[in-house]
């Protein structure tokens, strides 16, 4: 008898991670607008197949995570963006996670990333051990010889958490999270940009040049300079994928009044 139980132990968490990731993905995505009320506990239970606890578990995650309020006798409802843990892996994921990010949005969190990565960049050439800038090292070596888009992705992103980990600062190194899923998300609308990795590499090889010299201020410029490339790449996305999108409009718009015209002329 004791089998089962501890399956269903092993089955609850994914269970709980499912209803967690679908709720917090709607919510994101305005699927479920701000001050909205969450549907009441059976429904969700309902939905999901699962019991009420799998369903208290999640929703208390969510509150955790500052996306909806719990209050007794009054519901679950949704809060506004601005009381949102932002830097939460899970909740970034969800906010970016979509067919089409919120570029307004990656531009926020590369100002973020513009806040903390050139300090980080800084301290860790004050503190970087041997090991850290090997890493450093070996992560900027494996950018510049990736054969592909994904070891490249790889390799970038190493860089940069290499350098996060040799600040040796607790409180810096607690952005970890966030900053690998803001690479990741950065990273997936950076890739349709035209010279968007290989054009950046000797701004990367720059920072590691002066955190292997121990050179503190020329570690924080070659990191903006990183930072605003990326941050030029992005901007220009947004504005050719806006084009793309008022050309594929107006030839919609083309095409209707043609096939209108053509529906009279056979009348």
């Amino acid at each position: 008898m004791a089998k089962p139980r501890t399956t269903d132990r092993r089955i609850k968490p994914r269970r709980i991670r499912s209803v967690l990731t679908t709720l917090g993905r709607e919510i994101a995505q305005d699927l479920i607008p701000v001050g909205t009320a969450l549907p009441p506990e059976p429904d969700l239970e309902a939905r999901f197949g699962v019991g009420r606890g799998v369903v208290r578990e999640a929703v208390k995650t969510l509150a955790a995570k500052g996306m909806v309020s719990v209050r007794p006798r009054h519901g679950t409802h949704v809060l506004p963006r601005a009381e949102w843990s932002l830097l939460d892996r899970d909740v970034l994921s969800w906010l970016v996670g979509q067919k089409e990010p919120d570029r307004d949005l990656l531009l926020a969190i590369q100002e973020v990333r513009s806040i903390i990565e050139p300090a980080a960049a800084a301290l860790a050439a004050e503190r970087a051990t041997r090991n850290d800038r090997w890493r450093i090292n070996t992560a900027l070596a494996a950018m510049e010889t990736a054969q592909d888009e994904a070891s490249a992705i790889a390799a970038d992103k190493a860089f940069h958490l290499a350098i996060l980990d040799a600040t040796h600062n607790p409180v810096l190194q607690g952005f970890r999270g966030a900053i690998d899923t803001i690479l990741n998300t950065v990273f997936d609308v950076a890739v349709g940009s035209v010279g968007w990795f290989k054009d950046n590499l000797p701004n990367h090889a720059a920072a590691a040049r002066a955190i292997e010299n121990g050179d503190a201020e020329k570690a924080r410029i070659a990191m903006e300079r990183v930072l605003d490339y990326t941050k030029l790449k992005l901007s220009n996305r947004r504005t050719t994928i806006a084009a793309e999108r008022r050309s594929t409009g107006t030839t919609s718009t083309t095409r209707t009044i043609a096939r209108k015209t053509s529906a009279k002329g056979k009348k």
